[in-house]
C-alpha cells in the first residue's frame, strides 16, 4: 500500500507526538505513523491525504481551506528545495532513515518551516525539534 500524503504533513509527521484534533484523528495518524516507520512509499498529493481522512465528516473541516493550501504550496517548495528537485503529485518515494534524518536536521534549523507559519501546532513542534524528536512516532 501507499499513504497519501499531502506536501505540509511531509513536515508534520516529522514532529508527531500523538497529540491531535480528536481521538478518532490520533488514531489514524498512529496507523500512519506506524506504516511510515515501517518504509510504506509516501504518494504526494494535492488537497486531503490519508491524515485528515477522519476530520472530512466536520462541516468546517480545516482540510480544506486556503491556509491549508498556501501550507501546502510553501512545504513542497521548501522540500523539494531541500531534495533537489520537483515534487509534483503523484511523486512517489519512500521514507527512509537517512531521509527522515536529513528532513529532521533541517526542520530543526528552520530552514523547511515556511509553511508552518501561523499553525496552531507550530509551538508543539518546536518543542519537538529542540528537544531532539523524543518521543515522535515515525521513526527512521
Amino acid at each position: 500500500m501507499t499513504v497519501r500524503l499531502r506536501a505540509h504533513h511531509l513536515l508534520c509527521m516529522l514532529t508527531y507526538v500523538g497529540r491531535g484534533y480528536s481521538p478518532a484523528f490520533v488514531a489514524n495518524y498512529e496507523h500512519i505513523a506506524a506504516r511510515l516507520t515501517a518504509g510504506e512509499e509516501i504518494e504526494i498529493v494535492e488537497g486531503p491525504d490519508d491524515i485528515c481522512a477522519p476530520l472530512l465528516r466536520d462541516a468546517d473541516c480545516h482540510c480544506l481551506g486556503d491556509g491549508v493550501v498556501r501550507r501546502d504550496v510553501a512545504a513542497l517548495d521548501a522540500v523539494a528545495a531541500l531534495l533537489g528537485g520537483p515534487l509534483p503529485p503523484g511523486t512517489r518515494f519512500t521514507p527512509t532513515a537517512s531521509l527522515i534524518t536529513r528532513l529532521r536536521k533541517t526542520f530543526a534549523t528552520g530552514k523547511i518551516r515556511t509553511a508552518c507559519s501561523g499553525c496552531e501546532w507550530s509551538t508543539l513542534c518546536d518543542g519537538v525539534a529542540d528537544g531532539g524528536y523524543l518521543g515522535v512516532r515515525v521513526l527512521p
